[in-house]
């Protein structure tokens, strides 16, 4: 072996010949230190967690992974790849690591047993723009912010009082649809943009008691249910910006431009309805004022003044533009996913009933049997609604409108289901394959409500059955679960009791889906309602 300073391959690492090279020397050693501080950090954290591998999984290629071989339609490939490697396995695309998980019991290990440490976010590009940087309650990481927003919203703004105090306004915009439709007997009708008219109006109502100009209705809802729409896309969409940040500056697929566009249309939208509640008196080109009327407690103010009146510290040392982006951050949480997620589950709903009318007719007798066809639904119903509620649950087992639920991201490496899972790393539930897996649902791909009925206090939507997850688990279970019950289940009652429902003449219905964060029809059911009630008075009330 060759000695001597002249012939040792790194000279530089061991000794300065001149006192210019003190500061590589020194730099060096600390190099050497961090290095050799990681490397035991590293086999520490092995040791504590145990020789686990990482989960199986596809190779991929060099750089990109697996990403060649993804497709668009990920709810769809996850579910082929569990066939071949099991209920959880890995997915390198391109510098991130992926982790899918298919099984009921690794769920609960991921959603109970260790919920805090899967309690994080990783939010992809399109989603740190729409929730202004990780503001809202659905991307923010966990921690003091997190928390304080969380349990403001669910005691104060999805509260049974608040909802409770909130009723007529909900109510007096699902008549206002149904006197609509009552008007144009015969005409086909978009029942996605029907639902979600009703639902932007409904939501408008309960934030601050003001509603869509009646001119602008239309126009203004097909807008947003086309611009919502991209949006999903775009945040359920592989984008080259999220698996390789270092090529982010680039935005190669010009995704990062295309959220800034639907980003910033939301968030006029979202001022306008803050200048209208916040300046007195005053009205928009969009939104109608309505009349103040005297208010007996706080429970009774709308969910907008309620946020206003409160002081919003959720963090120290918050400034204004914080608070700002906070308050608009939630409101567009309320606007988006009680308005989107919600339409796209009644479309669905209507569309399995009018593909299955035997079922569709059991919902009407039962309606008559409850309501009678001499009265309009009212909230008070929908607890003797059985049947009903057994169609809605099997729908969301069929097709939940987040298949994969919103990924969650451990803030410390662990073990689940005897694999390795990295710290950082992005765990998808894949709920819609374990709702539709043949080793827990009989004949799973047939719609049937009424295997909800056999046991009826075995499912519900709350997360405590891990073979039925449709709003998610544990403390990221969805925060708007409550008032996503009420909206859906009495807008359906509503529709189903006030109207019988065709398919146009020579019209033929498809059950195709289209990939987003939210799963939707692939074409737009298009319906007849004809009206089904006692005598005309009834659809003018309100």
């Amino acid at each position: 072996m060759p000695n001597g300073d002249s012939e040792c391959a790194w000279p530089w690492l061991w000794r300065a010949k001149e006192a210019s090279d003190a500061i590589p020397r020194a730099a060096m050693t600390l190099l050497v230190i961090a290095i050799a501080a990681l490397s035991f950090f590293y086999l520490f954290r092995r040791r504590k967690i145990g020789t686990a591998q990482l989960p199986p999984g596809p190779r991929g290629v060099p750089f990109l992974g697996y990403l060649p071989f993804l497709g668009t339609d990920l709810h769809q490939k996850f579910a082929e790849l569990a066939k071949n490697y099991g209920p959880i396995y890995k997915l390198q695309l391109g510098s991130k690591l992926y982790v899918v998980v298919s099984s009921p019991s690794l769920a609960k290990e991921i959603v109970r047993d260790q919920d805090r440490t899967f309690a994080n976010r990783d939010p992809n590009i399109a989603a740190t723009i729409m929730s202004y940087g990780g503001r809202d309650i659905v991307f923010s990481s966990q921690g003091p912010y997190w928390r304080n927003l969380r349990k403001m919203f669910v005691r104060q703004i999805m509260s049974n009082a608040s909802l409770n105090a909130c009723y007529n306004l909900r109510r007096q915009e699902v008549r206002k649809a149904l006197s609509d439709l009552y008007r144009k007997p015969g005409m086909p009708v978009d029942v996605g943009e029907l639902a979600l008219l009703i639902l932007i109006n409904a939501v408008m109502a309960m934030l601050w008691g003001g509603t869509l100009k009646k001119e602008k209705h239309e126009a203004l809802g097909a807008e947003f249910r086309k611009v919502v729409a991209k949006f999903m896309v775009l945040l359920g969409s592989p984008n080259v910006s999220d698996f390789f940040p270092a090529l982010a500056w680039l935005d190669l697929q010009g995704v990062e431009r295309d959220v800034k566009r639907v980003h910033q249309w939301i968030d006029d939208f979202i001022q306008s309805v803050i200048d209208c509640a916040t300046t007195a008196g005053r009205t928009n080109e969009l939104f109608e004022q309505k009349e103040e009327e005297p208010k007996s407690n706080e429970q009774q103010k709308d969910f907008l003044q309620i946020f206003l009146d409160m002081e919003m510290d959720l963090e120290d040392n918050q400034s204004f533009m914080d608070k700002n982006r906070a308050l608009k951050a939630i409101l567009t949480d309320i606007v988006i996913g009680g308005t989107d997620t919600t339409s796209t589950m009644i479309e669905w709903v209507m569309a399995e009933l009018l593909q299955n009318r035997n079922v569709m007719d059991k919902v009407a007798e039962e309606l008559t049997e409850v309501v009678g066809v001499d009265k309009m639904v009212e909230e008070q119903h929908l607890p003797n609604l059985k049947y009903l509620d057994a169609v809605i649950k099997e729908v969301f087992r069929l097709h939940p409108a987040l298949p994969l639920l919103v990924p969650r991201s451990p803030h410390a490496s662990c073990v689940v289901g005897g694999y390795t899972i990295p710290k950082g790393s992005n765990i998808f539930l894949n709920v819609g394959s374990i709702h539709r897996d043949p080793t827990i649902w009989d004949k799973p791909s047939e719609f049937r409500p009424e295997r909800f009925l056999e046991d009826p206090g075995k499912y519900d939507l709350s997360g405590n059955n891990f073979t039925y997850m449709p709003f998610g688990s544990g403390r990221r279970i969805c925060a708007g679960l409550a008032l996503a019950e009420r909206m859906l289940m009495f807008t359906l009652a509503s529709l189903l009791h006030s109207f019988k429902w065709e398919l146009p003449q020579g019209a033929e219905l498809e059950l195709s889906d289209k990939f987003g964060i939210v799963v939707k029809k692939m074409n737009p059911l298009v319906a007849i309602p004809r009206p089904r009630l006692s005598t005309p008075e009834l659809y003018m009330s309100s």
